[in-house]
């Protein structure tokens, strides 16, 4: 499992280096981010019947909320329980342990700016044209890595790859592949392109700029806590839905290559008074949506803040145990 989200939310054409529109979050995401956001740290269950009822106030009909969760769970995104009549899912520890490092990587990505050493990362490839599926994996795999194509068979990063990374790559070389650190040499306008080109940084602007005017009209109110229940939770699921888009399209890039006053960090410290400023409210809903389906104590149900997922979130994805108390997880 690469990712319990789907990378072609955020670029849906790999001709289209950034969406035309932003047409509204799919459920699918919305309802792996609603999991996430109050079972990530303690493995919690919750009734299908009260994900049905939080994404039905999300504008999710039931009927497509009934489809969203059968679809997570063939992809092995949740894992279901029933009791007699009553059936609840939960994140599978393979999403758990994806979601948490995902987690860590969004709020990471604009806390410190490290200094570059003006190498990138390029990876070359080469796959039969008529390896389609193939071709598509990797070019998925490449994005969530923070890779964008300087041209068709030659990605690149400003960042070393991991071994974790390596190894995933090694998985996914179906044809030929090469990988290097280098510097670029500058051949001018004429001939040349700029490895920054990769990036349509206007684009990226223009989306920090639209996440900043959306939300911070509601920093006082937040402040003020006059946003409670259910709208707590449809603000905060929506900014982290729309938030973790932003470290995918500008994978710190080195801010020494891009104008002026980027924006990576205000809109980094907008999320955090979000996301946090909302998280006992909307909190308090979910256990109340809950319990509305179920008797079982909701004690698990708990909103992790900004900070718990820098510190990564490290019960996410351990063995807990199941419905009828035995063991589970791997």
């Amino acid at each position: 499992m690469t990712s319990p989200y789907d990378i072609e939310e955020i670029f849906p054409d790999d001709a289209v280096r950034l969406p035309r529109r932003q047409s509204g979050n799919s459920p699918q995401g919305l309802a792996v981010t609603l999991l996430a956001d109050y079972t990530l740290r303690t493995g919690a269950w919750l009734p299908s019947g009260a994900i049905v009822a939080l994404l039905a106030e999300a504008g999710v009909s039931h009927a497509g909320a009934r489809t969203t969760i059968s679809r997570l769970a063939r992809r092995g995104v949740l894992e279901g329980s029933r009791q007699g009549r009553n059936s609840s899912y939960r994140l599978t520890p393979p999403a758990a342990l994806n979601l948490a490092a995902g987690g860590r990587s969004i709020v990471a990505a604009a806390a410190a700016d490290e200094p570059w050493d003006h190498r990138w990362t390029l990876i070359a490839f080469s796959l039969p044209q008529d390896e389609v599926a193939q071709r598509r994996e990797l070019r998925s795999r490449l994005r969530w890595y923070g890779c964008a194509p300087l041209y068709d068979g030659l990605w690149i990063s400003p960042h070393d790859i991991t071994e974790k990374t390596r190894a995933q790559l090694v998985e996914l070389a179906f044809g030929t592949m090469t990988v290097f650190r280098a510097r670029h040499v500058d051949l001018g306008d004429e001939t040349g392109r700029n490895p920054l080109d990769a990036w349509d940084t206007t684009a990226i602007a223009r989306h920090y700029d639209a996440f900043i005017r959306r939300w911070r009209p509601l920093l006082p109110d937040i402040r003020a806590s006059r946003i409670t229940g259910m709208e707590a939770v449809r603000a905060r699921t929506e900014v982290m839905d729309t938030y973790r888009r932003l470290p995918i399209l500008d994978p710190r890039l080195p801010l020494e290559l891009l104008p002026p006053g980027w924006l990576r960090a205000p809109a980094r410290d907008l999320f955090a008074a979000v996301y946090d400023g909302l998280a006992g409210q909307a909190q308090d809903h979910v256990r109340a949506v809950a319990g509305r389906f179920t008797t079982d104590p909701l004690t698990d149900v708990q909103a992790h803040t900004v900070a718990d997922m820098l510190a990564g979130l490290r019960g996410a994805g351990e063995p807990t145990t199941d419905r009828a108390g035995s063991p589970t997880g791997s």
